[in-house]
């Protein structure tokens, strides 16, 4: 564990947090993609297989568990709750995010570090991963308006990762066999992916204005 993952880590946390924090509070999911959502929850179902083989730590495996409890509940309460699933943006979240699945998966099968079951299920989180923001992005696009609290789950979600890419540089220069090139090259995309997101909102913060993303 290094200062870079903790951060990537409770940024992470707190991302979720706020994001049900706007579900809890509001009784609303309005601004948020489902099938974002959804995303994500098959990314950490697909990357933490190793919870029934592996123990790492105590704190591995509660944040494992955390993060897929926390998404299988966000998009339960999406597709659920008499009164969250009334204010889903359906009309807008249009995205075709089954073609993102199967390209990663099939990217997974080609471009893996070992070929078994738990290492191309790991590679396959993490392609999707990277991509996991992009029906999110579109409906905001959509949109146009960001409130507060989606503006700040998309910032931090974002943020995680930008951390994430400096605890894999720290671990690169610091552990001799250290090899997750996948996750590196995807770690890259994916903070590239949020940024023009990034450009925006720090426009809004520079001007103390409401986020607006262009159409």
């Amino acid at each position: 564990m290094n200062m870079f993952r903790l951060a990537g880590d409770m940024t992470h946390l707190l991302s979720i947090l706020v994001l049900l924090l706007k579900i809890y509070a509001t009784k609303s999911c309005s601004g948020i993609s489902l099938k974002t959502q959804e995303l994500l929850a098959l990314v950490f179902l697909a990357r933490y297989l190793d919870l029934f083989t592996d123990f790492i730590s105590v704190y591995n495996t509660v944040m494992k568990l955390v993060f897929i409890a926390s998404s299988l509940a966000i998009v339960w309460c999406m597709r659920m709750h008499p009164m969250v699933k009334r204010s889903y943006d359906k009309e807008l979240d249009t995205f075709r995010h089954y073609f993102l699945v199967g390209a990663s998966f099939m990217l997974a099968l080609i471009l893996h570090e070992k070929f078994t079951i738990q290492e191309i299920f790991w590679a396959f989180s993490i392609y999707l991963e990277a991509v996991a923001i992009v029906p999110q992005l579109v409906l905001l696009q959509r949109s146009g308006n960001v409130d507060n609290l989606t503006g700040q789950y998309i910032f931090l979600l974002g943020a995680y990762r930008a951390f994430y890419i400096l605890n894999w540089i720290y671990r690169y220069l610091t552990e001799p066999r250290f090899s997750r090139w996948i996750a590196c090259i995807s770690g890259v995309i994916q903070t590239a992916i949020y940024a023009d997101f990034f450009y925006y909102y720090f426009i809004s913060w520079k001007n103390n204005s409401k986020l607006k993303l262009p159409a």
